[in-house]
């Protein structure tokens, strides 16, 4: 299995053959629309995604350089549609995603089959630019639109003794070759604590650089925390459940000593199989970024974890 080959370098280190050839285009900055269509031929998946509105967030806390669109699209982990970093861009334009229901159920008041459209108010969609870090050591800085998951939950009603949302990723094989291997245990599941995930910055999201969210990022419907590592943030959902133990979800199931339930961004938290001290902000090669505890996000999301030892609950 591809994550679990012992190497001194980890194989989502290893800049994928099309990227790397692709460099001097990225380094050279050209203008991220135009990249895109040049390479609409490589990587097909929402080429000419619709436009979306909306008002730009004062959540967003990162006046950084917003990574390119062509970066964004084309590097990505999405083991659904396989695993080196390019798969998802060339793979993704299989997904259907019209029409999406969304199941919630567990403990919750309004249980049910939801359409997109009866979670998300798409006329007060907001632009929030964030930070997103990788597990592997990289970054990129997006311009998410979506709104706060808070306002999604609330609509329906989670009871008081709901303790954990769950969200449960597409599972069709069909559509997304990567689950026709055994490198992970479909469908992928993540999850939060309550508290987590009704803090404003958490965000549902479904779309990036006034767009529609690619098929690659996770459309249509996706949650990004950004003070967390990125494989907490279920793509491509499908499922909400309310439940008062913690989930069991897929890394944390796949690979227990390495990736925890928690993945807060922690730089003096090792991986078993490289440092987090640094990253590396794409298109940058180079892990010379130092990583900020919680993602900088700390003066908004450390009180959440008062008095816990966040070596242990990594």
């Amino acid at each position: 299995m591809l994550i679990r080959r012992p190497s001194d370098i980890a194989p989502s280190e290893i800049t994928p053959r099309d990227v790397y050839l692709r460099r001097r285009e990225f380094l050279a900055g050209a203008a991220a629309l135009g990249v895109v269509s040049g390479l609409s031929a490589l990587f097909p998946a929402k080429a000419h995604a619709a436009p979306l509105t909306a008002a730009p967030s004062p959540l967003s806390t990162t006046d950084e350089e917003k990574t390119t669109l062509a970066n964004i699209t084309t590097y990505n982990n999405f083991y659904e549609f396989g695993t080196d970093k390019g798969a998802p861009a060339r793979n993704a334009h299989t997904l259907k995603t019209t029409p999406w229901k969304v199941k919630v159920d567990g403990m919750v008041n309004k249980p049910g089959d939801y359409g997109i459209e009866d979670l998300i108010n798409f006329n007060a969609l907001e632009e929030r630019v964030y930070r997103h870090r990788c597990v592997e050591r990289w970054s990129v800085v997006i311009p998410w639109i979506g709104v706060s998951l808070s306002d999604v939950l609330k609509k329906v009603d989670p009871q008081p003794s709901a303790k954990f949302v769950e969200f449960t990723t597409l599972q069709r094989p069909s559509e997304m070759p990567g689950q026709r291997t055994g490198v992970l245990e479909w469908p992928y599941v993540e999850g939060l604590r309550m508290d987590e995930a009704m803090h404003p910055l958490t965000m549902m999201v479904v779309g990036l650089y006034g767009k529609v969210l690619p098929n690659q990022n996770g459309a249509p419907l996706r949650v990004h925390i950004p003070w967390k590592y990125g494989f907490k943030s279920g793509k491509s959902i499908v499922r909400i459940r309310f439940t008062d133990k913690m989930p069991a979800t897929t890394w944390a199931i796949q690979s227990p000593d390495e990736y925890g339930f928690y993945a807060n961004v922690n730089p003096s938290v090792p991986h078993p199989r490289w440092s987090q001290a640094r990253e590396r902000r794409l298109p940058n090669f180079l892990a010379n970024t130092p990583t900020l505890l919680f993602n900088g996000y700390g003066d908004q999301v450390a009180s959440l974890y008062t008095g816990m030892d966040l070596k242990k609950y990594y």
